[in-house]
């Protein structure tokens, strides 16, 4: 009997882990519960852990390709070193914080099949209790960074601002277009994909799901959130290690803002940086009564501002 053609790939599922190891081997086996209707592979980029994820993955789940990295390349670096070494017609990154539901991800190649003027498309998002995560935004103007972090946002208009920004006239029960789904789990044809060239590196954390879909919609392209397609996510579980967070947030928005909106946007940038800095020293003040404590702490502050500021 003659041998079988191996039917191609439809789709790679890009895993990014680090150091979650208990969340990524729940992701890796409810991929394998999962009954695809084509053919696939599983792509897992471990970002250099130190919590033995490695080698529980390749223990357990022998079906994935497990590429392991020295150190943690960031989150768009992984994404792209997995897309780059899969081979699928369709890719699509998933957070280590996920667990698909059945049929979740055929439900996404169904769409994006059937609509060829669509660039992308996302599930719904569930808390761990079953309830809807209302993750969905619009994209983010000039004013928007005035509001969202700064006291602005917490009194009207500003707040009508925030609000807006955070879509909370969605309920995200029904399937719709939008500016920006969570990137906690995201599909692109391949060849899309590669026209963007992925993930911007220079976003290495914060940010980079934002710049596709930004960069998708200048293309022409429209984004689809299917909230027939359902995928728990346990919400922020696969960044909570990196310490320092509102550094790397900061500076990867700001990249956002000078790509998007040009260099004129950088000093008004920089403005809001110091803004927020005098909110938290304000607080910092009220919160802490020990001097020796209040001092190190405003110390931070500095601190945090010069990191994120520096060239």
């Amino acid at each position: 009997m003659a041998e079988l053609a191996t039917p191609p790939l439809k789709l790679s599922v890009v895993v990014l882990s680090w150091n979650t190891k208990p969340l990524t081997l729940a992701c890796l086996r409810a991929l394998r519960a999962d009954t695809p209707r084509w053919p696939r592979e599983v792509v897992v980029i471990d970002n250099g852990s130190a919590d033995g994820s490695a080698d529980a993955i390749a223990d357990q789940h022998p079906e994935v390709r497990l590429i392991r990295n020295a150190e943690n390349v960031g989150y768009a670096a992984g994404n792209n070193q997995g897309a780059a070494a899969s081979h699928g017609e369709f890719v699509c990154t998933l957070n280590s914080d996920t667990e698909v539901a059945p049929g979740a991800l055929d439900l996404l190649i169904e769409y994006l099949e059937a609509h060829p003027e669509y660039g992308a498309a996302a599930p719904r998002l569930d808390n761990v209790d079953g309830t809807v995560q209302r993750a969905c935004m619009r994209f983010p103007g000039l004013l928007t960074a005035l509001c969202f972090d700064t006291v602005f946002g917490k009194f009207w208009p500003g707040s009508v601002v925030v609000r807006r920004y955070h879509m909370r006239d969605f309920d995200h029960l029904e399937s719709r277009d939008i500016d920006q789904p969570p990137g906690a789990c995201f599909m692109m044809k391949r060849d899309e994909y590669a026209a963007m060239d992925g993930l911007d590196d220079e976003l290495f954390l914060f940010f980079n799901d934002v710049d596709i879909c930004k960069r998708l919609w200048k293309a022409g392209r429209r984004i689809r959130y299917v909230a027939e397609a359902r995928v728990k996510h346990h919400g922020g579980a696969s960044t909570k290690g990196y310490g320092k967070f509102v550094v790397v947030w900061h500076r990867n928005r700001m990249a956002y803002y000078r790509k998007h909106y040009g260099p004129l946007a950088v000093p008004y940038m920089h403005l809001l940086v110091h803004l927020r800095a005098l909110e938290e020293w304000w607080r910092v003040g009220r919160r802490f009564r020990d001097p020796q404590v209040r001092r190190q702490a405003r110390a931070d502050v500095r601190t945090h501002v010069r990191e994120i500021l520096a060239p």
